[in-house]
C-alpha cells in the first residue's frame, strides 16, 4: 500500500525555556516558521506540500509496460500512467502522440509547469541514475502553537531517558494556485482527500522535537509532504 512519504530534517535549535518545562510559544512559532522557510529556499520548491510524478526524467516518452520489467518499474509505470495524463489535463505539462505508435505520448513541463516543478535525482549502487519530479504548492504559515508539552521515555526514539517535546500548531497554506483549486475533485481522486490544502483554512498540525543532552532541540517534524499516488485517475470525461 503506498504512503504520503513525509521527509524530516534534522536541525539543531536552542532550547526554547522560560522556567522549568515552561515553553515560550511565542519564539516556538518563530522557530517552526523559519524552518518551513529555510527548507523552502534551500531545496528551491514553490511549497511544503508535493504531488510526486513518479521516477521520470523530462522530456519524457512513454515506455510500454514490458514482461522484463522489475517489480519497481511495473509500478512506476502504473504510477506515470495517471500522473502524467493528470497534470497535462490540468495544464502543466504539454500532451503530445507520437507518430505512428498509439496510445503513446511526449510529455514536457509548461510554462506554468516549470514553475512549480521540483525535480531530484539519486544514484543507486550499481550506478544507475533515478529522477524523481513532483509538483509543488503551499508555503505553510504559522498562526498559532496551540499547546507545547513534553515527556521523557526511558527507551526513546534514539535513546534511552529521551526527552521528547510535542508541538501542537495551527497553519494556514498560502498562495494557493488556480489550477489546485480548479482541479479539486481530480487532484483528490488519485492523491486522496488530504492532498488539497485550501486557502483561508485553518488546519492542524502537531510536530515533535528531541532534546538531546547539550540542550539543544531537535526537529523529528516533517519538511514537506511527498503524496503519493493511490486513487484512480479522473478525468473530464468522467
Amino acid at each position: 500500500m503506498k504512503k504520503n512519504i513525509q521527509l524530516t530534517t534534522a536541525i539543531f535549535v536552542t532550547i526554547l525555556l522560560l522556567g522549568c518545562d515552561i515553553y515560550n510559544k511565542d519564539e516556538f512559532k518563530k522557530l517552526i516558521q523559519n524552518s518551513y522557510d529555510r527548507v523552502q529556499a534551500k531545496a528551491k520548491i514553490k511549497g511544503n506540500f508535493c504531488y510526486y510524478l513518479g521516477s521520470v526524467k523530462f522530456p519524457y516518452t512513454d515506455i510500454p509496460p514490458s514482461k522484463e520489467d522489475s517489480q519497481w518499474e511495473g509500478w512506476n509505470k502504473e504510477d506515470l500512467a495517471k500522473t502524467l495524463p493528470l497534470f497535462a489535463e490540468i495544464g502543466l505539462l504539454t500532451r503530445q502522440p507520437v507518430d505512428s505508435k498509439e496510445g503513446l505520448y511526449h510529455y514536457d513541463p509548461t510554462e506554468l509547469g516549470q514553475e512549480y516543478l521540483y525535480s531530484s535525482y539519486k544514484k543507486s549502487g550499481s550506478g544507475r541514475t533515478y529522477y524523481d519530479n513532483s509538483f509543488c504548492y503551499g508555503p505553510i504559515k504559522v498562526i498559532k502553537v496551540r499547546d507545547v508539552s513534553q515527556k521523557t521515555y526511558e527507551h526513546g526514539r534514539h535513546s534511552n531517558n529521551e526527552t521528547q517535546i510535542t508541538v501542537k500548531i495551527n497553519y494556514q497554506v498560502v498562495n494557493t494556485p488556480e489550477w489546485i483549486i480548479n482541479n479539486q475533485d481530480k487532484l483528490k481522486a488519485l492523491y486522496g482527500a488530504s492532498s488539497v490544502r485550501l486557502p483561508d483554512v485553518t488546519y492542524p498540525q502537531t510536530l515533535l522535537y528531541i532534546q538531546g543532552k547539550d540542550g539543544k532541540l531537535y526537529e523529528e517534524s516533517w519538511s514537506y509532504l511527498l503524496m503519493k499516488p493511490s486513487g484512480k485517475l479522473l478525468t473530464d470525461k468522467e
